[in-house]
């Protein structure tokens, strides 16, 4: 019980700690809207965000009301008329652009598992195919997302064509930008957790005669857990930075291009819609590192990993 008292009492200490001092320099410092939003206006705007996003719902549900009606009377009329649904076209709330910037960062992050897995650990069983292809690795880790999202929207520009495309290219170009920055650090983390398993293991399986896949599932992936987790975890921080990036850059739907919006708006309550956007950003980049850690702890033999 005290160590549980302990656990939630200070960081609770610490985040009023912080509140307190994020009101008192807010106060201080003024901008060309006005003063810096405290925790109130902030607090305050996310319950005016929430109430806008009600109210495109129930402008929604009109929407897809009427037009049943209209479809209901011209069949009346015709029986052989066909049809014809059209999506509600209004602006995205806030809320929905949570949840855009939610399904891009997780297609890409998947993609990139997709990929970077299965190549770390071929990479850490050979160290020729390690050697062959870890300066590639290294010379594109650090590349910023600023670099890879022109290259990507081009090329998705001249192959995506299609009149009736099932996703948009926003979509596209922010999920490839996003598998291209977060690649890395799991390809690496996952090649060194495969070619660090104790000699012992490996010894243990030439003795058994394990076949390769039965090794790689027997005796590489759950020694190697710790690390590919770690790198995944790494890759999803950058995934989510990324993203937010890209989205501001190339105006795609999602949190980055309400931020952009909000600052391109300049009213009275931008900056205080911005600061709520920022602490969404931070408390979503948390919840998802923490979701991972969450798996590790399911998939490893080692629950006490944090």
């Amino acid at each position: 019980m005290a160590q549980a008292s302990k656990a939630l009492l200070l960081p609770v200490i610490g985040i009023t700690v912080f509140l307190v001092i994020w009101s008192i320099a807010a106060n201080s410092i003024n901008t060309s809207l006005g003063k810096f939003p405290g925790p109130v206006a902030v607090a305050e705007q996310f319950g005016a965000l929430y109430q806008e996003h009600n109210a495109e719902r129930v402008k929604a549900e009109a929407f897809y009301e009427r037009q049943d009606k209209r479809n209901a009377a011209r069949l009346e009329v015709d029986p052989s008329y066909v049809v014809k649904v059209r999506a509600y076209t209004g602006k995205e709330t806030f809320v929905d652009q949570i949840f855009t910037s939610l399904v891009t960062v997780m297609s890409g992050f998947i993609l990139a598992a997709a990929i970077a897995i299965p190549m770390g650990i071929w990479m850490g069983l050979s160290p020729t195919l390690n050697a062959a292809l870890n300066p590639i690795v290294q010379i594109f880790k650090p590349v910023s997302p600023l670099a890879w999202l022109p290259l990507v929207t081009m090329v998705v520009s001249a192959l995506y064509v299609s009149p009736d495309p099932m996703v948009s290219k926003s979509f596209i170009n922010s999920l490839l930008t996003v598998t291209l920055c977060s690649l890395w650090p799991m390809m690496i983390n996952t090649s060194l957790g495969v070619a660090n398993i104790d000699s012992d293991l490996v010894n243990v399986s030439r003795v058994l005669r394990l076949s390769p896949l039965t090794h790689i599932q027997k005796i590489v992936l759950p020694a190697s857990i710790p690390l590919i987790f770690t790198g995944m975890r790494l890759s999803l921080g950058v995934a989510w930075m990324v993203l937010i990036a890209a989205e501001m850059l190339a105006q795609n739907p999602g949190l980055g291009k309400f931020v952009w919006d909000e600052f391109q708006n300049g009213s009275s309550e931008s900056l205080a819609r911005i600061m709520a956007a920022v602490v969404v950003i931070g408390l979503i980049g948390f919840l998802l590192d923490r979701g991972v850690l969450a798996l590790q702890r399911w998939f490893s033999w080692d629950k006490s990993k944090s």
